[in-house]
C-alpha cells in the first residue's frame, strides 16, 4: 500500500470513526505538518480555505488539534498517541451509550415457545470471536476448541482461553505440530492435540477450497463452525444450541480426533 492509498485509508477510518470529510482531510493533512495555515492546509488537502476553519474549529472541540492565535492562525495536530487514545475514548464512550441506550429497549414480541434447537448463521471474524470468547467464558463444564486456521488464535482469544477456571475440561486442537506447540505454550492448563481430521489441514484442498476456520463445543450443547471464505478471507459461522445427544456425541468425536485417550471423549 502506497502512501496515498494509507492516507485515504486514514481518512476512511476517522469518518467511521465520526468525522465528517473535511475534518478527516484536515486532521491527516495536519499530522504531514509540523504547523500549517489554513492556505497550506487547503493546498495540502483540496478542502476550501473557508471549509478549513470550520473543521479546525470541530477538531480543537474534540482535543484533536491546537491553535495558535498569530497571524495568520497557525494550526497542528496533537501527537499520534494522544490523537489515538482521544478517538477510542469516544468510540468507546458511544458504545457504552449505546449499550445502555439499547438494554432499555422494551421487547414487543416474544415467542412463549422457545424452539429446543436453534441454529443461526454469523459473518465477520470480530464478531465470531467475540460469541466464541462469550461462550467460552460462560462455560461450566467443558470446552473443546479446534483451531483451523493460525489467524484466529489472536491475543483476546488466548487471554480468554487462559482465563478458563481450573475445574472446566479445556481441550484444545491444532492442525499442525507448530500451531499445538503455540497453544500448548500459550494456555499450559490446557489439554492440547493436533486434529487427526484431514480436512482442517487443507494439505491436499483446492486453492479456492473453503477452508475450516474454527470448531468450538461447549458444555456438550452448543456448537459453532467457522469457514474461511477463499477469495474474500471473510469468516463465516453457522452457530447452534439445544441440540440432542446423538448429534453432539458425534460432533464432539469428530472435534477430537487426535486427542490423547484419557481425555478421549466416550459420551
Amino acid at each position: 500500500m502506497d502512501a496515498s492509498e494509507n492516507i485515504e485509508e486514514a481518512i476512511e477510518v476517522l469518518q467511521q470513526l465520526g468525522l465528517k470529510e473535511y475534518e478527516a482531510r484536515c486532521f491527516v493533512g495536519l499530522t504531514r505538518l509540523e504547523t500549517g495555515t489554513a492556505k497550506k492546509l487547503s493546498e495540502l488537502t483540496e478542502v476550501p480555505r473557508t471549509r478549513v476553519y470550520d473543521a479546525i474549529r470541530v477538531l480543537e472541540a474534540q482535543g484533536l488539534v491546537e491553535i495558535q492565535h498569530s497571524s495568520p492562525q497557525r494550526f497542528r495536530a496533537v501527537s499520534l498517541d494522544e490523537a489515538t487514545e482521544t478517538l477510542r475514548d469516544q468510540y468507546e464512550d458511544r458504545v457504552e451509550r449505546l449499550h445502555d441506550a439499547l438494554e432499555t429497549v422494551e421487547i414487543v414480541d416474544e415467542d412463549d415457545e422457545e424452539p429446543i434447537q436453534q441454529v443461526w448463521a454469523m459473518s465477520g471474524q470480530d464478531g465470531i470471536e467475540n460469541r466464541t470468547e462469550d461462550l467460552i467464558e460462560t462455560t461450566t463444564d467443558e470446552i473443546v476448541l479446534v483451531i483451523g486456521d493460525e489467524s484466529l488464535l489472536t491475543d483476546d482469544l488466548v487471554d480468554t482461553l487462559q482465563e478458563v477456571e481450573n475445574g472446566i475440561d479445556l481441550l484444545l486442537g491444532a492442525v499442525n505440530e507448530s500451531l499445538e506447540e503455540e497453544l500448548r505454550a500459550a494456555v499450559p492448563n490446557a489439554t492440547t492435540f493436533i486434529s487427526g481430521l484431514e480436512w482442517l489441514h487443507g494439505e491436499n484442498a483446492e486453492a479456492d477450497e473453503t477452508a475450516i476456520g474454527r470448531l468450538l463445543l461447549v458444555d456438550r450443547s452448543t456448537i459453532l463452525v467457522s469457514s474461511i471464505v477463499p477469495d474474500t478471507k471473510v469468516e463465516q459461522a453457522i452457530f447452534g444450541e439445544g441440540f440432542g445427544n446423538g448429534l453432539v456425541v458425534i460432533a464432539r468425536r469428530l472435534m477430537a480426533q487426535g486427542l490423547i485417550s484419557p481425555h478421549d471423549p466416550i459420551s
